[in-house]
């Protein structure tokens, strides 16, 4: 069995958690997300707990238990304190502007980049530098965040670039005459 399905996953106050047919919803102070369930899982609602466990033995039933308890674990951590990505701006002239439900980005190209948020996905720019995306569903502030990272990567000499704010970049050595 999944080390991480055997885990129960503990809603704690101010969460609800209703389990339909074949979708699962949590409800917090942050909002509301549903997942779609699995027929090769079972789910159990206790007190403040939910368990999951594999209807069978195969090994995608135990794969997809482990699966939908980490889901469900980070939508009930997201609905109650929500997710963050900190992406910092490395070179002279790169500089990030919030205007709204846009991301204006100057990254040293000829034109100006304009990033449209998706719904549920906030942005913020505490400096020129810094651009703090924020959400309640993880998935999608990652993926937020890796385009914005997409429109100029580090690159390896000088590490100029949009890079996650714990990203460490290893620099290469230059050519030598």
């Amino acid at each position: 069995m999944s080390r991480i399905g055997n885990l129960p996953v503990k809603v704690p106050t101010g969460v609800e958690v209703t389990l339909g047919e074949g979708e699962i919803v949590v409800k917090g102070p942050l909002g509301t997300l549903t997942q779609a369930l699995s027929d090769a899982v079972r789910v159990k609602r206790d007190a403040d707990k939910v368990v999951f466990e594999a209807a069978n033995d195969s090994i995608e039933a135990n794969a997809m238990s482990g699966t939908l308890r980490a889901l469900l674990a980070n939508m009930v951590l997201g609905v109650s304190k929500g997710f963050e990505k900190k992406l910092n701006l490395v070179g002279v002239g790169y500089r990030a502007q919030a205007a709204g439900e846009t991301l204006n980005l100057t990254l040293g190209f000829s034109h100006p980049v304009a990033h449209k948020m998706p719904k549920g996905v906030k942005v913020e720019t505490p400096t020129q530098t810094e651009i703090l995306i924020k959400g309640i569903d993880k998935q999608r502030v990652g993926q937020v965040a890796a385009e914005i990272r997409s429109y100029r990567p580090p690159e390896p000499y000088k590490g100029k670039g949009v890079r996650y704010s714990d990203e460490v970049v290893v620099l290469k050595e230059t050519k030598k005459k």
